[in-house]
């Protein structure tokens, strides 16, 4: 049961927004000096390549959401959001159950067996999530995985009951171990790319990423390195049979930035380029992308949340390192198939003080920071960084912002979803932004934000318009006063200029803050909940506004909260 009042004390604790904190950080805050007015130039004449849509990639472990009422309605907004179709990623889409969504769960029975043996494949519910992604525009990343129980090597106990306390953290059951058979296992994986190409279509199902399991240098594989690999071979092989046009990849290890998995993603990669194929008996295996994840590690210090966004970035470096060091392999697309402040989705703040991030502007400011220095890592490896999926979706029927990491509760979305909607808005050619500032991407990445914030911008533009995305973030989510931006403009050509600012802080674009102001109701009513949805949406902080160009240069000046966000979007004639 929800305990309201448990978790509120857990809230304070996490926030450090207990009485006395909050009354020694108003008086610090009130002595504190004005800052110094960040300066910031944008010079549209100077273009640093595409702004590709790295963000338009989202994923969940509970597949089983897609279609239920919240999920529905959410890829609904987030197919809306972006200019491009997105690319969702989930788990569990041939694992053996009921269909029935669970934290850290879910089933679609696509494989069982009769009582002699034989396959029955049955893609009902398969179907059934692929077909609201492409109802909507979107993309499936299939991942083939997990391991049915008819097929297990160790399928007893299958079913895990994942208790979000971690008192029964084991959920690496039956579904995570090899196939006993495995040319059953690519027959399965045959029939499933057949059949998904005669109900979609081939040009459709050549234009979705196919992958082999979830972060195999961990228990979610119970197998070895070479059981793996072996599997891949299998899999590769069948997808290939089914439809020689489709891409194929892996292998969706954990962060580089640890030894384990580096030697696995190593070993993996050496097999692709030299290994000894186990179903050709030729030398490598197909790949047309690769994968591996990168997360944060947020931490309580001193009563506030403090994150580690350079953590995050350094398994980013790292796996682009690698996957570099590999000249036949170097150009191929990149996916970080999940890129998040830290690990755990579905670990709420009742038990984890250290995500209290998640519900406000902490989460927004923090994944615009990060998918800008994406790019800035990527250039600089040299490498073909084509999306970073954010593992983040809706939990249904779940208490009100219970500290999930999520990107809407109970059908409201929370400030987070705002920067991808600014993301959608922005043209597809990047222009530089000076490199006076305080962080670049190096010393973000070796440092995180610990010293003076990190106010920034990502800009790009197209022939009759440019976009400015602006925070100002800082690891330590402690009040400070708003910070003076001044954004010098140049290369727009005409007299005149329409600017529009939208922002995400605690008074715009903040369903969040709506919520508190509301008293935090568990069950509001109707009335409350429209007003909660529209507080959810994107929004202006003024009205337009005509600027004067001279000489093609403009200035724009405003304040900007920490740990805010603002956009700027600049048309012309």
């Amino acid at each position: 049961m929800y305990q309201r009042k448990r978790n509120a004390l857990l809230k304070l604790t996490a926030l450090g927004i207990g009485v006395f904190s909050s009354l020694a950080t108003a008086d610090s805050m009130a002595q504190s000096p004005t800052p110094k007015t960040t300066s910031i130039n944008v010079d549209l004449t100077k273009e640093k390549g595409p702004l590709k849509p790295i963000w338009a990639w989202f994923g969940y472990d509970e597949p089983n959401y897609t279609y239920m009422k919240d999920g529905k309605k959410l890829l609904t907004e987030i197919s809306k959001l972006s200019k491009v179709p997105v690319y969702v990623r989930v788990h569990s889409l041939l694992v053996t159950g009921d269909g029935k969504a669970a934290l850290k769960w879910g089933s679609t029975n696509a494989y069982t067996e009769d009582a002699n043996g034989k396959p029955v494949y049955n893609w009902t519910i398969v179907d059934k999530i692929f077909d609201t992604f492409i109802e909507r525009g979107m993309k499936p990343i299939a991942q083939i995985g997990f391991m049915p129980e008819a097929l297990s090597t160790h399928p007893q106990p299958y079913r895990h009951q994942w208790d979000p306390s971690h008192k029964n953290y084991d959920i690496f059951t039956g579904w995570a171990y090899p196939p006993k058979d495995y040319e059953k296992w690519s027959e399965l994986v045959y029939q499933w790319v057949k059949h998904s190409v005669a109900k979609y279509g081939q040009k459709e199902v050549e234009s979705w990423y196919w992958e082999l399991w979830n972060e195999p240098d961990i228990p979610y594989w119970k197998g070895t390195t070479e059981e793996y690999i072996k599997l891949y071979d299998y899999t590769a092989d069948a997808v290939k049979r089914a439809l020689p046009t489709a891409r194929m990849g892996g292998p969706e290890v954990t962060g580089p930035l640890s030894e384990n998995s580096q030697k696995f993603f190593k070993a993996f990669m050496e097999h692709i380029v030299s290994g000894k194929n186990y179903v050709t008996g030729k030398t490598g295996a197909p790949i047309d992308f690769i994968t591996f994840h990168a997360k944060g590690a947020p931490k309580v210090v001193d009563g506030h949340v403090q994150m580690n966004l350079g953590k995050q970035l350094r398994d980013i470096d790292k796996g682009f390192e690698i996957v570099a060091s590999y000249p036949t392999l170097k150009n191929l697309p990149i996916i970080i198939g999940e890129s998040d402040p830290e690990g755990c989705a579905a670990c709420s703040e009742d038990f984890n003080p250290q995500n209290a991030y998640r519900n406000g502007t902490m989460y927004s400011s923090y994944t615009a920071a990060a998918y800008a220095r994406k790019y800035d890592l990527a250039q600089s490896r040299g490498v073909n960084l084509a999306g970073a999926v954010t593992w983040a979706f809706e939990f249904e029927d779940q208490p009100w912002f219970r500290g999930f990491r999520d990107l809407a509760t109970n059908g409201v979305d929370k400030p987070v979803l705002n920067v991808f909607r600014m993301f959608g808005m922005m043209p597809t050619t990047r222009v530089e932004v000076n490199s006076g500032l305080a962080y670049d991407y190096n010393r973000v990445r070796d440092e995180s934000v610990r010293a003076e914030p990190d106010i920034n911008a990502l800009a790009s533009k197209d022939a009759k318009s440019a976009a400015v995305m602006v925070w100002n973030y800082h690891d330590d989510n402690v009040p400070v006063p708003d910070a003076p931006v001044s954004i010098q403009l140049k290369g727009i050509p005409g007299k005149k200029a329409l600017v529009h600012h939208y922002r995400i802080d605690k008074e715009f674009s903040n369903s969040y803050e709506a919520w508190k102001k509301m008293g935090s109701p568990q069950k509001p009513t109707a009335q409350q909940i429209s007003e909660l949805e529209k507080a959810g949406q994107l929004k202006e902080m003024t009205a337009p506004k005509s600027v004067a160009v001279s000489s093609g240069e403009t200035t724009l000046n405003f304040t900007l909260p920490r740990q805010g966000v603002s956009l700027l979007t600049v048309t012309w004639n």
